[in-house]
């Protein structure tokens, strides 16, 4: 079995996405089907020995649906634009523009019906005032009237309304309803009705009813659905605005050397391996290693910092950034769907796809929404045809269940339904990655709104993960500290161990002007020395005997590794290294703090170091010396306490308690098996992005919830009015007109609000 992604033409509202689940899984080979009706995506898994795209096509395309592969869109978007867009994520480039071609098309049809739908709406308006009003009554005969609003309506139902003619089709033929169809049936019984009384005045006379008849109905509330269909669509384009911004990114051509010369290619035809030149101010085109030449280039993409970094030889360089000065050469290590950008593209692809258990509630409701509405509807017809005659006579009966029953069909949208929770999803994943927070899912953003309990790895999450000297100390007055750092530092250029880096960077850092150094040599265990402007320098461990003992207690106290140097065969001086703290971590947890969140360090490292730095930052709780693999068996701890648990982690030791947590938050920086591991992963690996992850999942929740209340309202509080529940007691009464009005309304309501989450600050 296999999962694969297809994007799905003709899918038009919830109950679409119903219809075809039900009809894939169905299929021999389909073990099960996810289908997101408002990123038009289906997550298939399928035995490709026994189902096939072509298969599954035939069972969907006769309900008016079709699948398309991610290859096929791949290959129509690299022919149109000459490979412009990255190959691995121009099928969704592809959709976009096949989505804005059909919203042409429905432009098109909203410009032509929506004058006539104003004109008609206006002077039933008028009618229904002169009755009340003192205001003239319409001149327009009947007769005329009607003539003119049937040939309008005739154009524009069998144009206009082709959608919902189909929809009654495949009702009839394969006994499935989606919104179309609810619309088809009022529209077509109006239509029919109102044609049989037209054109056939004997009939008319013979049941007695009055001459009114329902095209302009028909053509105002297909006018106002299909406006409604419009601005939706439209505003749906607006939701997936963060995947066209990160494939915006990326450079559409590098220049490689390929047998001995230059030449410029498209992206998707950089090899691993390639020799690729960049220019100053080009975009790099594939993540590498700098093999020649030195530039500073602009990472603000990936880093978030606004200062470019300088590069030089052995360093890598990540695709999409901007080489801002110098030429350098680079070979390529990742391309394609291998590249940083790609997999950040990727993530946020998945979760926008992805589907939060809160969603759950609305596809149950929608699965049976459309053949309980079709009872209510005929229910309603058949309640006013009966009690409505006895109560007020035939005539004025079958008007009042035409209308009800128009109306029933009209307003019963499950399309706000089916919207409440997905877009609000699309668009908060898309906001997240605009803040460099990489949201892989919609249950971890779910999940990430109820966490009351942070727990957070030391090494890389809170701290920088790299050592640095923060304390030199002399030990006596025959050489000041920058002279043992001078010794020090020369001695350990010439070593590889990451504590003698660290000591060097320091000298560099203070400008210390380096001596030379000879015969130097290491010893494993025991630290390296060497012959320093005639004098004996070595560079060890603390040992028992030495002076200045209790401040060496009392810097290992602090978590800080202590070396000592001796210059003549004395102990000069003490060099003491630590991890240091993130910039912002202090302020991380402050503000994980205001949201009433538990804080907690979990981690290998002892317990010394572990509550030096807790208590720098203020985290509330410090569990240290634990093995990688009791990480997870801590996180369980919490859990069996009932509190919700995000993990925050960076090393490949952090992999399994970031899968246990409820949510794991990766750095992104740190091993991919945590990336891989977590649900969310910090683009910046800065962990004040924590609280923001925190603040933008409480927020889609919130419209989430917000949506899902006003369309579960608005379904509840219409049809019963458009049924005419009211009249008897209050005479009021729903006219299919404001019930198209109301449902157009409701859709775009749905997405306007989860469009507020673009201006969420976080």
């Amino acid at each position: 079995m296999s999962v694969q992604k297809f994007k799905i033409k003709g899918m038009h509202c919830a109950s679409c996405a119903s219809i075809i689940k039900n009809n894939i899984s169905k299929l021999d080979g389909v073990r099960s089907a996810d289908i997101n009706f408002a990123a038009e995506t289906a997550m298939i898994d399928i035995d490709p020995q026994k189902v096939t795209l072509e298969k599954i096509n035939l069972e969907v395309e006769k309900l008016g649906y079709r699948l398309i592969s991610a290859d096929d869109g791949s290959r129509r978007i690299e022919d149109s634009s000459a490979g412009m867009e990255h190959k691995d994520h121009s099928g969704a480039m592809a959709s976009k523009i096949e989505k804005e071609k059909d919203l042409l098309d429905q432009k098109r049809k909203v410009q032509f019906v929506l004058p006539f739908a104003v004109l008609i709406f206006l002077l039933m308006m008028w009618d229904i005032a002169s009755r009340f009003l003192a205001i003239p009554k319409l001149l327009l005969p009947m007769e005329t009237y009607n003539a003119v609003t049937m040939i309008l309506a005739t154009i524009i139902m069998f144009w206009i309304g082709q959608p919902f003619l189909k929809g009654v089709v495949r009702f009839v033929r394969y006994h499935v309803a989606n919104m179309d169809t609810l619309i088809g049936i009022g529209a077509s019984s109006a239509y029919l009705y109102s044609i049989i009384i037209t054109l056939f005045p004997q009939i008319r006379d013979l049941l007695g009813v009055p001459e009114y008849a329902y095209f302009d109905e028909i053509i105002v509330v297909i006018g106002f659905v299909t406006l409604g269909k419009y601005l939706e669509a439209r505003s749906r384009i607006k939701t997936g605005e963060a995947i066209e911004k990160l494939v915006g990114l990326q450079a559409k051509t590098g220049l490689v050397v390929r047998e001995g010369r230059e030449m410029e290619v498209l992206i998707s035809e950089i090899k691993v391996g390639d020799i690729v030149i960049v220019k100053p101010g080009a975009k790099i085109p594939a993540d590498g290693q700098i093999i020649e030449g030195i530039s500073s280039i602009d990472e603000s993409m990936v880093t978030g910092e606004s200062i470019p970094a300088d590069k030089s030889p052995g360093d890598m360089v990540i695709g999409a950034t901007i080489n801002k000065q110098g030429n350098f050469k680079f070979r390529a290590a990742k391309v394609g769907s291998d590249t940083l950008l790609a997999r950040i593209i990727k993530i946020v692809e998945e979760a926008q796809g992805s589907k939060a258990p809160i969603e759950a509630l609305a596809d149950k409701v929608s699965a049976v929404f459309v053949p309980v509405v079709l009872v209510i509807a005929v229910t309603s017809f058949i309640a006013w045809l009966v009690f409505g005659t006895l109560a007020m006579g035939f005539s004025s009966a079958i008007s009042f269940a035409i209308l009800s029953f128009l109306g029933v069909l009209v307003i019963a949208c499950p399309c706000a339904l089916g919207l409440a929770t997905p877009t609000a999803i699309i668009v908060g994943v898309g906001k997240g990655a605009e803040y460099g927070i990489l949201i892989k899912n919609a249950e971890s953003l779910e999940k990430l709104s109820a966490v009351d309990t942070v727990v957070f790895d030391k090494t890389g999450t809170i701290t920088k993960g790299a050592p640095e000297v923060t304390d030199i100390v002399a030990m006596g007055d025959i050489f000041t500290g920058q002279e043992i750092l001078k010794y020090a530092a020369s001695v350990e250029k010439l070593s590889e161990h990451p504590l003698a880096q660290a000591v060097v960077k320091k000298a560099d850092e203070q400008n210390t002007a380096l001596v030379q150094v000879v015969d130097f040599s290491a010893q494993e265990g025991l630290g390296v020395k060497g012959i320093a402007e005639g004098k004996n320098v070595r560079i060890r461990r603390p040992g028992k005997g030495d002076s200045r003992e209790d401040q060496i207690l009392a810097l290992q106290k602090q978590g800080k590794t202590v070396i000592v140097v001796e210059i003549g065969e004395k102990a000069a001086g003490l060099i003491a290294l630590s991890d240091t703290l993130k910039e912002g971590a202090k302020e991380a947890i402050a503000n994980l703090h205001k949201k009433n969140i538990k804080t907690v360090m979990l981690t290998g490292d002892n317990y010394a170091a572990a509550r030096y730095i807790a208590a720098q930052v203020g985290i509330d709780e410090v569990i240290a010396e634990v093995l990688p693999q009791e990480k997870a068996g801590e996180i369980k701890e919490f859990q069996a306490q009932g509190r919700k648990v995000a993990m925050a982690g960076d090393g490949i030791n952090d992999a399994p308690a970031l899968a246990q947590a409820d949510v794991g938050i990766a750095m992104a920086t740190g091993a991919d098996v945590a990336i891989e591991s977590a649900g969310i992963a910090l683009l910046h690996s800065d962990i004040k992005k924590i609280s923001q992850a925190i603040e933008l999942s409480r927020a889609t929740m919130a419209t989430i919830k917000q949506n899902l209340f006003w369309a579960f309202a608005y379904n509840a509080v219409g049809i019963p009015v458009a049924a005419g529940v009211l009249y008897p007691i209050w005479g009021i009464f729903l006219n299919p007109v404001f019930a198209g009005l109301a449902m157009g309304f409701s859709d775009v309501s749905v997405v306007a609000s989860s469009l507020r989450l673009k201006a969420k600050r976080l």
